[in-house]
């Protein structure tokens, strides 16, 4: 929005320092700035009116030290997330651009899926909050809406020689000719295509390519419908997937906050890097025209998660519940999709996926025992893995830290699979 009126008042009053706002670092650096003052100063408010309205979190007797000390502690922290990442993008980012409009949805619909369970949990005195059903047709629904627009916008394309999108029978959105400068014959010109296709980049092979359509074919010669039936799922699975994991790590103060502020650290450089025509075709991934705005929104996730995790390290004043929880694994997920890296996502959020794991082990390994034993076994001390630690006698803190470090490790390698094939 403010850039729309920094753009107008340049043009008709040539305003010192306009130009600034054209450079998406520039924007980006301030919308980080924004989202970290955000939650610092309106965090407080919303946790002042939190314990007002005794929107307190109910503990269950798990048997884990420092249990007790979080009874009452103001939930639904979540709002602090939500309002420090939508205000920032609102003033710097470019509203008109479709990953942008994609990213704001899927925050707000998530964000109604959380303060939905958080609210049954809180006012309702439900325990249970949101029916599983309810909770995965909503992350279904977005899902359906983020692969439709995925395969139905002519804003969303790949840019790639003209030559190799007509020999692959990819559908040409636009066609022109760049001058390329090359050490040996100077400056070529070369034909390149803005095409629709579903590919994404594969991390570690040096064909570093993979195009959902290839599944489609072995189905039938009409890939437009089967297409359909492939690529949806597999976005649905991901966001489901990803935001529930984020939901299993929410369980330690600052655990879940610290991860994902560093992911949204390493989608912010993709963001970046996919969004420059240069850097994307020197590390050979996906030059994405105008995804370079998502490293704006990545910013202010970013600037959220630092900010929040001001209030919620140990020991924590606030929790986020799943009005922050679901939100944040679903925007990590959407955006992984857009910038058609979400084949890296199982190393970059390492910790979301072992915590999913040790959940789906623990209770597979239960049910296998009680039915072949007629007594359930355990493989962790308690499931999610952060509890295991817990029970082992490690300090939340130092589980949390420890969790941190490994995401930052993970998020290297992450960068580094971009030129290691």
């Amino acid at each position: 929005m403010l850039t729309y009126i920094i753009e107008y008042l340049d043009k008709h009053f040539d305003l010192p320092g306009a130009r600034l706002f054209q450079y998406i670092s520039f924007r980006s650096a301030a919308a980080i700035i924004s989202s970290l003052v955000i939650s610092l100063l309106l965090g407080n408010s919303i946790i002042r009116k939190l314990k007002n309205l005794q929107v307190g979190e109910t503990v269950r007797e798990l048997g884990l030290e420092g249990q007790k000390q979080k009874e009452g502690t103001p939930t639904m922290g979540g709002f602090i997330i939500l309002a420090a990442i939508l205000i920032p993008i609102l003033i710097f980012g470019k509203l008109n651009n479709i990953y942008l409009i994609i990213m704001i949805i899927s925050t707000v619909w998530l964000g109604l899926i959380g303060f939905a369970d958080d609210y049954i949990k809180v006012f309702k005195k439900n325990k249970e909050g949101l029916k599983s059903i309810s909770k995965i047709i909503g992350q279904v629904g977005l899902g359906i809406f983020v692969g439709s627009v995925l395969l139905l916008s002519d804003e969303i394309n790949v840019r790639m020689p003209l030559e190799e999108a007509q020999a692959g029978g990819y559908n040409v959105v636009r066609q022109y000719t760049i001058d390329v400068p090359t050490l040996t014959q100077g400056i070529v010109r070369k034909e390149m295509a803005y095409v629709k296709t579903t590919m994404t980049n594969v991390p570690l092979l040096k064909n570093n390519s993979f195009d959902y359509e290839v599944i489609a074919r072995l189905f039938s010669d009409n890939t437009d419908l089967w297409l359909w039936f492939i690529y949806l799922p597999a976005v649905i699975f991901i966001i489901t997937a990803i935001s529930n994991a984020a939901n299993l790590t929410d369980g330690l103060d600052g655990l879940a906050a610290g991860v994902s502020a560093i992911i949204g650290g390493v989608l912010a450089i993709l963001a970046y890097l996919s969004g420059n025509a240069i850097t994307a075709d020197y590390l050979n991934i996906f030059y994405l025209p105008n995804i370079g705005e998502l490293t704006i929104f990545a910013s202010c996730f970013t600037g959220a998660c630092i900010g929040f995790l001001w209030h919620n390290s140990f020991p924590a004043k606030v929790f986020m519940g799943d009005t922050g929880s679901l939100t944040i694994g679903g925007i990590i997920a959407v955006m992984a999709l857009l910038l058609r890296k979400e084949l890296l996502l199982p190393i970059l959020c390492g910790i979301f996926v072992a915590e999913n794991l040790s959940v789906i082990i623990q209770v597979s390994y239960f049910k296998y025992t009680k039915k072949k034993y007629g007594e359930g076994r355990r493989i962790f001390k308690m499931s999610p893995l952060h509890h295991h630690f817990q029970k082992s006698g490690m300090h939340e803190a130092k589980i949390a830290v420890r969790f941190w470090i490994i995401t930052i490790l993970l998020a290297i390698i992450t960068i580094i699979t971009l030129k290691l094939r």
